[in-house]
């Protein structure tokens, strides 16, 4: 049974770690920069010469680890899924550094017997040598097999607020994405080694038929279409990026991202696999500078 006091008071510690060119270069390539080798501006995600940081790769930094796993929390973890992510930039991540980060439980809530259990978590980002505040990560997790926890401890806090739906009109941009057969193998290299995403017969018995490709991969996708298109792949311009994971990608799928310009600052997503007719992401809210 989750413990919601042991999580909700959950002791991280300040997590440091340095992070080098080469990082940064297979996170581009987890999340499918590159896929045109010769395109010069994918070239500046996954090439030394001008290298530059995607800036969801925040997502992967100062990491605890999966930690859900341990045997203190009380979650069935095989069962967690990502739900939402939520990014903030304060300014443009280095493309090499040593930062230091701080994530804290916000909070759980019990949706019921059978219904699961939503967690949220933060983490904030510093810059180590200057103290800056580089970014804000907001996770919402989806413990489907938590459900009914506050039966016994009698606690359970607020849902956290819901995304505003994507506009009824037709897209103003459309663009697909190709994912490799081997994205979630990639993309873990860059810090998520839940095995969820690797291992077969542990996906199984998540109720997948296969390893699933990471939430924040397909979140990486979903940036490197709005880099691609409304951005002209300048990672300066990224401020904020929310969105809410409806179904799991399967690695290999081609995703089609659609995109609302509601202003020249805010962007609105969704995104489908179209070859088994599900939504993917959507809720999506990305505010630009």
């Amino acid at each position: 049974m989750l413990d919601y006091d042991a999580i909700k008071n959950w002791n991280f510690g300040d997590i440091t770690q340095t992070y080098t060119a080469r990082d940064t270069m297979l996170y581009a390539l987890g999340i499918g920069l590159g896929a045109d080798p010769l395109d010069q501006q994918q070239l500046a995600y996954t090439y030394e010469k001008t290298l530059r940081a995607v800036p969801t790769m925040a997502a992967v930094l100062g990491s605890p680890g999966f930690w859900w796993s341990h045997p203190g929390t009380g979650a069935d973890w095989v069962r967690l899924v990502q739900g939402e992510q939520h990014i903030e930039l304060f300014r443009p991540l280095p493309a090499e550094a040593t930062i230091v980060a701080r994530n804290r439980v916000l909070s759980i809530t019990d949706k019921g017997p059978g219904k699961g259990a939503i967690a949220v978590t933060q983490r904030e980002i510093f810059d180590k040598a200057r103290g800056e505040l580089l970014a804000r990560n907001r996770n919402v997790s989806f413990l489907r097999g938590d459900g009914g926890f506050s039966e016994s401890s009698g606690i359970s806090d607020p849902p956290p607020p819901a995304l505003p739906p994507v506009p009824d009109s037709e897209p103003d941009i459309e663009v697909e994405l190709a994912s490799l057969e081997q994205a979630a193998l990639i993309y873990r290299l860059s810090g998520d080694y839940n095995t969820l995403h690797a291992d077969p017969d542990v996906a199984k018995a998540a109720g997948f038929p296969r390893p699933i490709l990471h939430g924040l991969c397909t979140y990486g996708m979903a940036t490197h279409a709005v880099l691609k298109t409304c951005c002209d792949y300048d990672a300066g311009r990224f401020r904020s990026f929310a969105t809410r994971f409806t179904s799991p990608v399967y690695p290999g799928e081609t995703i089609r991202f659609q995109l609302w310009r509601e202003s020249q600052t805010r962007v609105r997503l969704r995104a489908l696999s179209d070859a088994r007719d599900v939504v993917v992401l959507n809720n999506g809210v990305i505010e630009l500078n």
